[in-house]
């Protein structure tokens, strides 16, 4: 027995599938739950399905909370343990928030199907059942994210509601302005309290100068690979959630707005039919990193955390205003999900590419709107000297 504890756990779970089935039942159910407690959830929901006593003991809602708690650390608080247990249990929330946001009806989305102005669209049209929106609120909603660097959790944020507390009611100043979520709430000259760092101990690349790093991108190279963002969204009313997140960064741009400044983009595509002309938006999560300190400042190389945000952009790239975001984010937490990773780039590649065609066609229209002017132009400038001359 004690050569058996030592072996991988993978190979524990093989060696226990070739016990006779007969004699399972003999076996401690303590040992079963040994076993599982150190699987992942993938592996846990696989071995679930090899014999009936790991389903049963698979049911268990302490190792759901176990995984969640390794997976997404936030889960740990008191209260965000009661609100799952409030959802339908850990085992559930996982099911919902490990498999990925997918949306391919990106494909379908044609400029001519709709109205190119939402001025254009009665208030009825633009806004839907006012009754649905009427039962939403800013304070259903809950976000609970993770960010980890180089599978090591750095930092976890919990926020209920979204926007401001006070933005009630339809003609608040939060359902009408764009929709914004700021996690981090400090500033450069407060203290060091809940400031995310990373440095040279942490795994980034110690960089003698930021005119070394412009040329060689080391650092940028390793934030970019190395860090992960789970951002969860929780309906409390509904009792819904979904990952929006990317997993991995989508994009990214370095050295701007600053030389210091590092900015990396997940995020996901989300539907929106029969709430926006565009009928699918991309929500857009950025992270954003400021060197603070190179190794010619005698310190060691040090990046901050200065912004955690969330925001939603329709297919031309405007802002989704709060109302809308929030019956966006409502139908994103019932849409399709998968654990296929691939799949999930595609979708966002998809819109991508969709969205930079829309963008080309649209400078080729103006641009022959523009010649259309000139030509004009010109013809009444000739027409003009004809009737005077």
């Amino acid at each position: 027995m004690c050569c058996f504890s030592q072996r991988p756990v993978w190979l524990r779970i093989i060696a226990m599938s070739v016990v006779p089935v007969d004699s399972i039942p003999s076996l401690n159910s303590d040992l079963f739950y040994d076993i599982l407690r150190r699987l992942d959830g993938p592996t846990l929901a696989s071995a679930a399905c090899t014999c009936a006593a790991f389903c049963s003991i698979s049911k268990e809602e302490s190792l759901w909370e176990n995984v969640c708690s390794s997976v997404w650390p936030a889960t740990n608080r008191e209260d965000i343990k009661s609100l799952i247990s409030s959802m339908g249990g850990f085992r559930k929330f996982y099911a919902d928030c490990f498999p990925l946001i997918v949306n391919k009806e990106v494909a379908d989305y044609q400029e001519k199907n709709f109205l190119e102005y939402p001025d254009d669209w009665t208030e009825a049209e633009y806004y839907g059942d006012m009754n649905e929106f009427e039962s939403l609120s800013p304070s259903d909603f809950v976000s609970i994210v993770d960010i980890r660097f180089k599978d090591k959790a750095i930092c976890s944020k919990v926020q209920w509601g979204v926007g401001v507390p006070n933005a009630n009611g339809y003609d608040g100043w939060f359902y009408n302005c764009p929709f914004r979520i700021d996690l981090l709430t400090y500033r450069d000259d407060d203290n060091n309290d809940g400031v995310v760092t990373l440095s040279v101990s942490d795994g980034l690349p110690p960089i003698t100068s930021m005119e070394r790093e412009r040329k060689d991108g080391k650092l940028w190279q390793e934030l970019f690979d190395g860090l992960q963002l789970s951002w969860i969204m929780v309906n409390r009313k509904m009792k819904q959630a979904a990952n929006l997140a990317s997993w991995r960064p989508l994009g990214g741009q370095r050295h701007w707005p600053t030389d210091n400044d590092f900015v990396i983009r997940f995020g996901s595509v989300l539907p929106a039919t029969d709430i926006l002309p565009s009928q699918v938006v991309e929500c857009i999560l950025i992270m954003k990193f400021r060197v603070v300190n190179t190794e010619e400042d005698g310190v060691g190389t040090k990046v901050k955390l200065t912004e955690l945000s969330m925001q939603l952009e329709d297919m031309e790239g405007a802002h989704v205003n709060g109302r809308n975001s929030l019956l966006i984010l409502k139908e994103a937490l019932s849409c399709r999900r998968s654990k296929n990773y691939s799949e999930v780039l595609e979708s966002c590649h998809l819109y991508s590419k969709v969205q930079s065609e829309l963008k080309e066609e649209k400078m080729r229209n103006e641009s022959r709107l523009d010649r259309l002017c000139i030509l004009s132009g010109i013809a009444a400038f000739m027409t003009f000297w004809y009737c005077v001359l």
